[in-house]
């Protein structure tokens, strides 16, 4: 890895972080008068805690990693950004991708004007780890890997990413956010090991939380310090940060939910197998299948007329003629089962 600071865009090196009230003073009180917040209303009147400090000791608890390696954000897509805005410098520097893979880290390195150069997966859908290192230069600042990967649901081998992160000087980020549904091992284990790694994961999938969007990144304790430093100020909101404290409690109903959901994945690729329409159901490790038929097309808007929405991947890379279907409860499997009887 290079030099930390190298890495850094220059004006990030030198950013004077706002400093808030909550910064100031985060202890208990009686009375509270230093943040002009309405006195009226409580809770919900006061400024959310800024670093999330309950929030990260609890989930430091359940991922066995030190509370300063983690941070929190408005889904994983305000770490995904703000990894990008702390070492990309807009209209020099680059980032490296897979394709197929979850769209949002072109969208957010476009919002940044940062170039993004992609490189195809194989056949199938492993890494190219000698293409994806030799697509590098020296102004490329981030390589972007999801396993499980979307749209694909496969774990990428553990040899290729540890290439790749051993190969690539600069930071390699690693979205794990369906990791709870694999039986390969989260990386959260090797942050120690890897200075240039950051791994994503979500309340969203096995959790049950999309709607409260609350994303989280793993890294070493300097990586988050930038992280923080250029977040805004109070980026989780309390609701957020009360109902996933709230949610968190449960994490036997958590472990429930992916039995569940792994039983139910068994069952709706081996009825999908029997499909004449079914060319290929592809191996996954998410809570999603991807499949391969001659008419991807005709069978979505068949079953968005029987009110059942799944993916159209047909126009991704490598995913040609391809559906995504999301693994639903065991009553909403049944549901698109029959209606696919009905073809």
């Amino acid at each position: 890895m290079k030099p930390f600071n190298e890495l850094l865009r220059p004006n990030i090196r030198n950013l004077k972080p706002y400093s808030s009230a909550r910064d100031e003073y985060s202890g208990a009180a009686a009375v509270f008068l230093d943040a002009n917040e309405n006195p009226f209303n409580a809770p919900y009147n006061r400024y959310p805690d800024p670093y999330q400090r309950e929030l990260k000791k609890r989930i430091a608890e359940i991922k066995k990693v030190a509370a300063e390696n983690i941070f929190l954000g408005n889904g994983s897509d305000e770490a995904i950004d703000i990894v990008i805005r702390a070492f990309c410098e807009p209209g020099t520097d680059n980032v490296v991708s897979i394709a197929p893979t979850y769209g949002m880290y072109q969208v957010a390195a476009d919002i940044n004007n940062i170039k993004v150069t992609k490189v195809l997966l194989t056949d199938d859908f492993e890494l190219d780890t000698d293409s994806l290192l030799g697509a590098t230069d020296e102004h490329t600042k981030i390589i972007f890997l999801c396993s499980p990967n979307n749209p694909t649901g496969n774990c990428f081998r553990q040899e290729d990413i540890k290439k790749v992160l051993d190969g690539f000087e600069g930071i390699v980020v690693l979205d794990e956010a369906y990791i709870d549904f694999a039986p390969e091992k989260s990386w959260l284990k090797k942050l120690t090991q890897y200075p240039n790694l950051v791994v994503l994961q979500t309340f969203s999938k096995a959790w049950g939380m999309a709607g409260i969007r609350l994303g989280m990144a793993f890294a070493q304790s300097n990586i988050i310090n930038v992280f923080s430093k250029i977040k805004y100020p109070y980026n989780v909101n309390v609701l957020t940060q009360q109902k996933a404290l709230e949610l968190l409690k449960e994490n036997d109903k958590m472990q429930q939910w992916v039995h569940e959901l792994l039983e139910e994945r068994t069952r709706l690729i081996e009825n999908l197998k029997t499909k004449d329409f079914v060319q290929k159901v592809f191996p996954t490790d998410a809570n999603f299948v991807l499949l391969k038929t001659p008419e991807p097309k005709k069978i979505y808007n068949y079953l968005v007329n029987r009110k059942i929405i799944i993916r159209d991947r047909s126009n991704v890379a490598l995913c040609e003629g391809c559906l995504r279907i999301t693994v639903g409860t065991p009553e909403e499997n049944r549901e698109l089962i029959d209606a696919l009887a009905e073809l």
